[in-house]
């Protein structure tokens, strides 16, 4: 376990704890996971971090947020896949913030985390692969502009050979660690799992403004591919590198001209 200090709390790394967590440490942990998760969702979905089989611990790498008194307020729980000649991919997960700590930035602080923990941990060429499938617009649009390759996103058009290799391999292989529904109609044109998230504790209103992202051409962009009612979620494809801060802010910086912009067309107008 790796603990980072923040001014007010702390974030704590679990490396793939059902490897070195005894059971009663595991189940403490998970403990704490599920009860961050009954203040965030609906009801709680047996997978990931939530499973009964302890053995999905030994492919998760968790950040949990603690307040000054050590108790757990927030936590993020990625998977690592196995991807075969692609080597690994790292699924980005589950985020679940509650309500006392909303507000404090922490659902970027714990993915940065993860990202650097499996980057100096696990990562053996300097780059790898990460996922994402979501129908939270602030998800998608945070995937689309933290990370390099991105597919979909307003920066790549098109998918790669190695896009398209890793979306059959969790198409077929992960739908259920990834709770997507096996009976969802997986959309290779436009990387969307059709209807996977219908009726669950994970869909979402395409009018709720609390899911949107601070940037609302990405919300347009995200909005228009998914059908919100039948229950759509959009897979993403994208890399990690030395270089993927850098085109962060790159990425940052054309969006908030392009918004300065648009806002003075629209003044124009008006």
């Amino acid at each position: 376990m790796k603990l980072f200090k923040l001014k007010k709390n702390s974030i704590e790394i679990y490396d793939c704890p059902g490897l070195y967590l005894n059971r009663i440490e595991l189940k403490q942990l998970q403990n704490e996971l599920i009860e961050i998760g009954r203040q965030c969702l609906d009801s709680i979905p047996s997978y990931q971090c939530f499973s009964e089989n302890n053995e999905e611990f030994n492919r998760l790498i968790i950040s949990v947020a603690r307040n000054k008194n050590g108790k757990a307020i927030a936590f993020c729980s990625s998977y690592i896949l196995d991807a075969g000649p692609l080597g690994e991919v790292l699924h980005l997960g589950l985020t679940c913030v509650g309500p006392e700590a909303r507000g404090l930035g922490l659902t970027h602080k714990l993915t940065s985390k993860i990202i650097y923990r499996y980057f100096t941990a696990h990562a053996k060429l300097g780059s790898f692969w990460i996922s994402n499938v979501a129908c939270v617009l602030s998800s998608l649009g945070n995937v689309a502009l933290h990370f390099e390759e991105v597919y979909p996103s307003p920066y790549s058009s098109v998918a790669s050979s190695d896009h398209k290799a890793i979306a059959k391999m969790i198409d077929n292989k992960y739908r259920n660690e990834l709770y997507i529904d096996p009976l969802s109609k997986f959309d290779m044109d436009q990387f969307i799992f059709r209807g996977s998230v219908k009726g669950s504790t994970f869909q979402k209103d395409a009018d709720d403004a609390k899911f949107y992202h601070r940037d609302d051409q990405l919300n347009q962009y995200f909005k228009q591919m998914m059908n919100f009612h039948n229950g759509d979620e959009v897979l993403q494809i994208g890399k990690v590198s030395l270089m993927s801060y850098p085109k962060y802010l790159m990425r940052k910086r054309f969006h908030r001209n392009n918004n300065v912009r648009n806002e003075k067309e629209r003044l124009k107008v008006a």
